[in-house]
């Protein structure tokens, strides 16, 4: 393990517990197929209140209805969440401009995520940095490796090509001031077979100082060691959380500082 590695692998590793939300409802979607959906009995708010018990400190909250559509829809729900649990909340879903980001951000959230608008626009995406601040967004690339090997960032719930390769990308906003990143690699999303502990070594040799955050796959609480030694500052927890494949008070332990 080289030195920068072993050293993030020390330091502080934060868990984002996820919950993603379609008419109200928890669900699950398979490789973020709308078709492949897995609803979950809790509604988001007691979902939270488990999550926050268990002693969690942030909440990953995505508004699968505004990634389809535009208009984010959670308000309610995220300004609940702030009163009653106490959570650090980092949410998208659908945004499109600077006032949907100023919005997001006044009804209580820590930090918005920007996914599709980061590929087809960095540059309006580099303003809101200038803006904002670099502790109050964080840019979710999803991945997909081509027959070559190289890392491609499709749009269009994952149907289009954009043309646009992860790495120089994930340079240029790195030049542009940003801290938080999420990387998900398309493949893993959902399916349970473990994180891609190669994408984000590569993601980590490439921009040492950026906070990555693992996305997809996250199984077992060996996981969330093995994203943690892989050089990630974080790691979000998707379907084996919900479907009770590890405790979060486990998976936070093993997430504690060294």
């Amino acid at each position: 393990m080289s030195a920068i590695v072993e050293a993030a692998a020390t330091a502080a590793f934060e868990l984002y517990p996820a919950i993603d939300v379609r008419d109200g409802r928890v669900v699950r979607l398979r490789q973020g197929d709308y078709a492949q959906e897995t609803r979950y009995p809790e509604s988001p708010l007691d979902l939270a209140r488990r999550y926050a018990q268990a002693g969690a400190r942030w909440l990953h909250l995505v508004d699968l209805d505004a990634a389809r559509a535009g208009g984010y829809t959670l308000a309610p729900l995220l300004r609940a969440i702030r009163a009653e649990t106490g959570l650090q909340v980092q949410t998208g879903g659908g945004v499109r401009g600077e006032d949907d980001v100023a919005a997001i951000l006044g009804a209580g959230a820590a930090r918005v995520v920007v996914g599709s608008l980061a590929v087809r626009a960095p540059e309006r995406v580099l303003a809101w940095l200038d803006r904002f601040g670099a502790e109050r967004l964080t840019v979710a690339l999803d991945a997909r490796q081509d027959a070559e090997g190289a890392w491609r960032l499709p749009t269009a719930g994952w149907t289009e090509d954009s043309g646009v390769r992860l790495h120089p990308l994930v340079q240029d906003y790195v030049r542009g001031g940003l801290r938080h990143l999420l990387c998900t690699d398309i493949a893993r999303d959902g399916m349970l077979g473990g994180p891609n502990l190669g994408l984000y070594r590569e993601l980590h040799a490439l921009a040492p100082r950026l906070a990555i955050q693992a996305s997809g796959g996250v199984r077992n609480v060996a996981d969330v060691r093995a994203a943690r030694k892989a050089g990630c500052a974080g790691a979000v927890l998707g379907k084996g959380l919900l479907d009770g494949r590890f405790a979060l008070g486990d998976a936070l332990r093993e997430a504690a500082p060294c």
